[in-house]
């Protein structure tokens, strides 16, 4: 049996056909009958009559068997049994049609209404006002050349079911498209719910309508307020902001991404990685004296520059907080600011009046105004990123190692050899707060939240102590958490945007890189990830809104992740 069938008989004259020829006998047969009368007896005439009426029973059996099955073929794969009239058959007809399956028929808005296959576009009350006709879509693009193109649809078999006549050859390029669009109907009804002109749904044939009335749960014909459905549906935007909620404990969910600088791998170890404001570009930088940008999708990761200086071997780049530049230095008695607006390099220094043979640990602070320099016996250099001048000095009773702005550039955070923590104010130049680090005997990093409530301070022994800074120059010493997961020296500490993260690492062990959840202070047991290898993590960076994290590591490589918990990069 054939899916489409096109010259199936309507009921009543399959009726009318099979009676003619039950009731009407041929003039042979007939004759034969006499013949049967004068040779058989009754009994023979009357087992034969009653043969004659079971052969009857069984075609009128068959034909009803037939007609269920089309019945059912109608309901599973549409109507294949009455084909849609394009445009020629009667609207009552049509209407009938659309009654005993709505789902046979959509609202196809994606060509001209006069090529329209539908007939219940034209079935549209003509009293509908003009606000109704101008928010009907129009196509962007109309052919002009179909009305003047005639195909031939009886030579290529699989246009012979477009036929609506067995002698049909040729039809117009219009007719054709209409056709077309009516077959993908037939054979793939359209879902109402993804309809996006939902003023033509009609609800009154549902049988539950009644029931939702009673819960109050009836959706009004027509959506009153269509575009503001439109509205939500055709963005990506969320409809509820998560940036707010609480990260949970125990388990980090997480996924790796290709690199950062796929397209381009360092050479040597990478010193530096760090998101711009924009939360887009990335740089990274090392020893192999690159400084590279890539723009971060997480699946292309495009590079975008790459500088060479030929005379300094990258220990650290950073963006300043403005976005306008990137101050690089490395183990030289100068440094270079490269200018992003201008793409422009000026190497400064050395400084007047310093003797630093290397100016390779500095921070910035948050305002981009001062950029704070490690220098020799104690000091810590103050420059301006305005005139690139040193602009004055501070200095600790020990060595310098680590520092860290905080309260928005006013203060000054700094460590060292001595294993106290020292508080400055910038404003004044002066230490108004000195304390011990908790176990510590040689400083090794700082790292101060962005909100400026919590710093955490690394030790050379893997000792991680977390203080609350409003304790801590209250006269209390003891930290809020001290954390004790590494081993090896702490040479990098960083907290993410909303401070519910600690990354801590150490260059000098594999896989030695920590994630805290800092509500709990507790560790992340699923990382660092258990079967790929992270080698020599040296740096570490989030984004700005979180949803990145990008890894440096002595291969030369930027490892790349997807923080799940955080909606936007």
């Amino acid at each position: 049996m054939s899916l489409i069938s096109q010259n199936i008989l309507p009921k009543n004259r399959i009726n009318k056909t099979k009676r003619v020829d039950i009731d009407i006998p041929s003039p042979l047969e007939g004759n034969e009958d006499i013949e049967d009368r004068k040779e058989l007896g009754p009994d023979t005439l009357r087992i034969k009559r009653r043969k004659k009426e079971h052969k009857e029973e069984e075609k009128q059996l068959e034909v009803e068997q037939e007609r269920e099955m089309k019945k059912l073929e109608n309901l599973l794969f549409g109507s294949l049994y009455a084909p849609v009239e394009f445009g020629k058959g009667s609207e009552e007809e049509v209407r009938d049609m659309v009654g005993k399956d709505s789902t046979l028929f959509f609202a196809d808005r994606s060509a001209n209404s006069s090529l329209s296959v539908y007939e219940e576009d034209a079935e549209l009350p003509e009293e509908s006002n003009d606000e109704e006709d101008t928010k009907q879509r129009k196509p962007v693009w109309v052919d002009e050349e179909e009305e003047r193109t005639n195909i031939n649809i009886a030579k290529v078999n699989r246009l012979r079911k477009l036929r609506k006549e067995e002698d049909e050859s040729v039809i117009s390029g219009s007719v054709y498209v209409s056709r077309l669009r009516a077959q993908h109907a037939k054979l793939n009804p359209g879902t109402e719910w993804a309809q996006l002109d939902s003023q033509l749904r009609d609800y009154s044939s549902y049988d539950d309508e009644s029931s939702d009335e009673e819960n109050g749960a009836v959706v009004a014909p027509g959506y009153k307020d269509v575009e503001a459905v439109d509205d939500i549906l055709r963005t990506d935007e969320d409809l509820i902001v998560k940036s707010s909620t609480k990260l949970l404990p125990g388990l980090l969910e997480y996924s790796r991404l290709i690199d950062a600088n796929a397209e381009d791998p360092s050479n040597g170890p990478i010193n530096s990685v760090q998101f711009h404001r924009n939360a887009q570009l990335l740089l990274t930088a090392g020893l192999d004296r690159r400084l590279r940008f890539f723009q971060i999708d997480g699946r292309r990761n495009t590079k975008i520059q790459s500088i060479f200086l030929d005379d300094c071997p990258i220990r650290k780049a950073s963006f300043l907080p403005d976005g306008s530049q990137v101050i690089i230095a490395g183990r030289r008695k100068f440094f270079y600011s490269f200018d992003l607006v201008k793409a422009r390099v000026d190497k400064i220094g050395p400084l007047t009046g310093r003797e630093e043979k290397s100016l390779e640990v500095f921070e910035v602070s948050p305002d981009s105004g001062t950029i704070a320099f490690v220098g020799n016996e104690g000091y810590i250099l103050l420059v301006s990123s305005r005139t690139n001048e040193l602009i004055g000095t501070v200095k600790m009773n020990g060595t310098v190692r680590s520092l860290a702005f905080t309260d928005d550039g006013k203060q000054l955070l700094s460590s060292g050899g001595d294993g106290h923590i020292y508080h400055w104010d910038l404003r004044t130049r002066t230490c108004f707060h000195k304390a011990i680090d908790e176990g510590c005997i040689n400083g090794a990093s700082l790292c101060a939240s962005p909100n400026g409530a919590l710093f955490a301070a690394g030790s050379s022994s893997g000792i991680v102590n977390v203080y609350n800074k409003e304790e801590f120059l209250g006269g209390k010493r003891k930290p809020i958490k001290t954390i004790e997961n590494l081993t090896t020296k702490v040479d990098f500490l960083k907290f993410n945007n909303d401070a519910q993260i600690l990354a801590i690492s150490s260059s000098m062990k594999k896989n030695s890189l920590k994630l805290i959840h800092i509500p709990s202070y507790t560790v992340y047991s699923n990382w660092p990830p258990a079967n790929r290898t992270m080698h020599y993590p040296r740096c570490l960076d989030f984004s700005p809104g979180g949803g990145f994290m990008a890894v440096g590591n002595a291969a030369g490589k930027v490892l790349l992740y997807k923080l799940h918990h955080y909606q936007h990069a």
